[in-house]
């Protein structure tokens, strides 16, 4: 006898739990939307704040040489130090993937350098807990009773799959954010470079600044701006600062001048010019950008146009004459 399942199914799927999960879902996000807009706070405080602590770290190991008063500016974080711990018993804890992770992480936004311990966790335990999660409800609790024992395995597989790439799905959307927004100011930055460098600023105060006059337009470029300022004026060798900006950013654009800051500093090239060849550059490549997405909006409106307009479109106009023909033809009275 085969038993009928007590609510409507899809593909299998139960629609009344699905519908309930999507309202939770949507209850929730519109929670933490008024939660969001309520509690509005300045982006501007929490960069000053890394940035003063970036200066601090570079003042301590450049002018004092006292271990314990430098040691006292590197923050422990105890949490993360447990992680290590426990990955480096069960070794699996590399150099060569702290060093990747530290770096995406940077180009997110992120500069401390103990978070990559705990991406790395993220990924060793996201599968374990994410595998029990849906092995329960797959297989102990039988959430989905009419599903056969192959879907139920892919259900699973997917479910750890997840559990892995969560940690480096959400670094990546972080750093392409963060890029795109950088890719953004950076033609105008550039512009203001040229104006300081004509005006006779020297390169750290040309960098402070574009960062504070682009602090506000694209508070993600000044940031980066006001850190290379910042390493400019303490490290001992400026190519170092340069490096820096383009380690932080995930860009080959901002590679490009990087390398034009080196070339003149070490050669002596006029600064002015090669940023303004450079800026020219830039807004041509933004243009075409712009360009290409427009060239590809017909073709990404077809599937919609087909699916959601063209049939409402035949609706309102065929409908009316369907309605008269029905009335005419078929529910006549004879």
């Amino acid at each position: 006898m085969v038993q009928t399942p007590p609510h409507p199914t899809l593909l299998g799927v139960d629609v009344i739990l699905v519908g309930t999960f999507l309202v939770a879902i949507a209850a929730l996000a519109v929670m933490l939307a008024v939660y969001a807009a309520v509690t509005v706070r300045d982006p501007m405080t929490k960069r000053v704040k890394a940035l003063n602590d970036r200066r601090e770290q570079l003042k301590a190991g450049i002018v004092t040489a006292n271990a314990r008063k430098r040691a006292s500016l590197v923050r422990k974080n105890q949490t993360t130090d447990a992680m290590k711990d426990f990955l480096s018993r069960l070794r699996v804890l590399q150099d060569s993937q702290v060093t990747t992770v530290t770096q995406r992480l940077a180009q997110a936004g992120i500069r401390k350098k103990e978070y990559a311990v705990a991406v790395i966790f993220g990924r060793l335990i996201g599968p374990i807990v994410l595998g029990i999660l849906a092995g329960t409800m797959l297989y102990w609790v039988h959430l989905f009773p009419t599903w056969g024992a192959f879907k139920r395995f892919m259900a699973f597989a997917v479910m750890v799959i997840a559990g892995y790439k969560a940690p480096d799905l959400f670094v990546t959307n972080l750093v392409n954010k963060r890029t795109g927004m950088i890719r953004k100011g950076l033609p105008d930055a550039l512009d203001l470079l040229v104006i300081c460098a004509e005006a006779g600023l020297t390169v750290d105060a040309a960098f402070g600044r574009v960062a504070r006059e682009l602090g506000r337009a694209y508070p993600e470029l000044g940031d980066e701006f006001a850190l290379t300022a910042i390493e400019l004026a303490f490290l001992t060798e400026r190519r170092s600062a340069f490096e820096n900006l383009a380690y932080r950013v995930n860009l080959d654009s901002v590679k490009g001048v990087v390398t034009t800051m080196i070339q003149t500093e070490r050669y002596g090239t006029p600064l002015a010019s090669a940023l303004r060849v450079l800026s020219a550059e830039f807004r041509n490549e933004r243009m075409m950008r712009a360009e290409e997405k427009a060239a590809r909006l017909p073709a990404i409106m077809t599937i919609p146009l087909i699916l959601f307009i063209l049939p409402v479109l035949f609706i309102v106009i065929l409908g009316p004459a369907a309605c008269a023909i029905s009335d005419q033809f078929i529910n006549r009275k004879v």
